[in-house]
């Protein structure tokens, strides 16, 4: 097996660099509100095992804070966070071709596959949002720093989100937006599946399934993911993948 290794800030900025962001108006989201101290549940699975111990100084970096686009991305403590769930280069267990995501819900790992049969893997935190939809699709479009609109629905069920339905204009951007810094739309057969791929300030809950959201990553995992990928980049949701 291939030794595990980390992704330095060098590799995010290689091969698949994103196209720019696509045109259009940006779609409601199904993803839910930031989790205000719900239940959490920790992800199954045997934890793998590093080939080398990773140098702290290279994760600090890869998780420091920083500024994008104006905002202050704040550092993650990662000595708080199950290093199962840092950034890491591991043996492809999806058998997909290099370019494609591929979600695993029952492991909460994304992994975005790579030539030589590797792939990056990043920690992902799931909500019931992010349970309620599998299959292939593509990431139709990306945005930074994206605004929030909460469908119908979940304005039905929560009506202090009126604030920020389409009329008003939706969530703007920042910190505390439920989409973090970076979201990617996923669309099947041309039609949005209300699915997002987003960032999160909320870092506690990567790896833990929560009340609510799609499939959130840490603001420099989402990051970093963005830069790496296209629109139409193909993406597979699916559960039972074998843990590299």
């Amino acid at each position: 097996m291939t030794a595990t290794r980390i992704v330095s800030a060098t590799l995010s900025r290689r091969s698949f660099l994103a196209t720019s962001a696509a045109t259009g108006a940006l779609a409601l989201s199904g993803c839910a509100s930031l989790d205000r101290g719900g239940s959490f549940q920790e992800a199954p699975g045997a934890r793998p095992q590093f080939g080398v111990d990773p140098a702290f100084a290279a994760y600090a970096e890869m998780y420091g804070a920083r500024i994008d686009e104006g905002y202050e991305v704040p550092a993650i403590p990662i000595d708080k966070v199950d290093r199962r769930n840092y950034r890491q280069i591991v043996s492809d267990p999806t058998g997909e071709r290099p370019g494609t995501i591929v979600v695993d819900t029952s492991n909460h790992f994304l992994y975005f596959v790579r030539e030589g049969g590797e792939a990056i893997r990043y920690g992902v935190g799931l909500g019931r949002e992010g349970f309620a939809w599998s299959g292939r699709a593509v990431v139709q479009w990306k945005r930074k720093w994206p605004t929030w609109t909460p469908p119908t629905e979940m304005i039905k069920r929560q009506p202090e989100l009126e604030k920020y339905s389409a009329a008003n204009g939706g969530m703007q951007p920042g910190l505390d937006n439920p989409l973090g810094a970076r979201a990617l739309y996923i669309f099947q057969n041309k039609e949005d599946t209300l699915y997002r791929i987003h960032g999160s300030p909320e870092w506690w809950t990567i790896g833990k399934s929560v009340s609510s959201g799609c499939v959130r990553m840490m603001n420099q995992d989402v990051m970093d993911l963005y830069d790496r990928v296209p629109n139409k980049t193909p993406i597979l949701v699916t559960s039972g993948l074998a843990v590299s």
